[in-house]
């Protein structure tokens, strides 16, 4: 099972391991058996340790993916005519890369085991869709690699849009320029469907936001609408069928642990008069 936590490189810099890739805040690790691929201002430049580098082509502090040589469904010597050049981020496959990693850097450090496991294999996906744009060879690439980075690319587009009411099937299809059946021709080997899948990422988005100690104080309601929830009672069912037991409820089995914890107890326990 691949290590899916916050971890400290060799030069003291932090990075995610996500299984296939990684994201770090701090560009040019050596590792040669790497690209790198650095959201910066206005784009991506993808970077190599092995050749030679110019500071100024990414700021010091950043969002770099850490690729694989070996995941990438090219010849080196084609990945090495995009070295250094800035891929833009305004439309396409480059954009949603871009808006991916820039959300992945802010927020992963909350998602569990699974869910980084998911942003890893999404991320990788995305990535090679953009890059095979650049090199113009798309259309090239295997049907099942295109099946699979169109399947990265929704997979990435649902999770950056939770909180968005308006998120459906027949909006995701849309947004793709698929039809609503090949949607769910591409979910059909996936345990879940695309609205199952939608709704259990929102659920799983609002579980966690509602075991944060510094939301303890943002009511349910609140919760339920940041991921896309409209109605209260609707959220309130769901969660109990999904976990067992009502959003309040679970609230409040937490703070009971908290307060019977003999860590805390001792913590909140007056001194003893001397």
């Amino acid at each position: 099972m691949p290590m899916t936590h916050t971890t400290r490189g060799a030069g003291g810099m932090d990075y995610l391991d996500l299984g296939p890739v990684r994201v770090s805040t701090t560009p040019r690790t050596p590792d040669p058996e790497r690209y790198q691929l650095a959201l910066v201002t206005g784009g991506l430049v993808l970077c190599d340790t092995s050749h030679p580098y110019d500071p100024g082509a990414a700021p010091l502090r950043t969002v770099v993916l850490q690729l694989p040589r070996t995941a990438l469904p090219f010849r080196p010597e084609r990945v090495d005519r995009l070295l250094a050049q800035r891929i833009p981020a305004t439309r396409g496959t480059g954009a949603a890369l871009a808006q991916f990693l820039g959300s992945v850097g802010a927020h992963a450090h909350g998602c569990g085991e699974r869910e980084l496991a998911r942003l890893g294999s999404a991320a990788l996906g995305l990535a090679t869709a953009c890059l095979a744009e650049r090199l113009d060879v798309y259309d090239d690439l295997p049907a099942e690699a295109r099946e699979e980075a169109l399947l990265r690319q929704i997979d990435a587009y649902i999770e950056h849009n939770l909180g968005d009411p308006e998120l459906t099937p027949r909006a995701v299809a849309a947004r793709h320029h698929i039809s609503l059946r090949r949607l769910h021709l591409l979910f059909q080997d996936r345990p879940e469907g695309v609205a199952a899948t939608i709704r259990g990422r929102r659920l799983a988005g609002a579980r966690a936001d509602l075991l944060r100690p510094d939301l303890m104080g943002r009511p349910v309601h609140a919760i339920a609408a940041r991921w896309g929830f409209t109605s209260a009672a609707v959220f309130s069912r769901a969660f109990r069928h999904a976990y067992g037991t009502s959003p309040t409820e679970l609230r409040r089995k937490r703070g009971a642990r908290k307060v019977n914890d003999p860590c805390a107890q001792r913590t909140c326990r007056p001194p003893v008069p001397a």
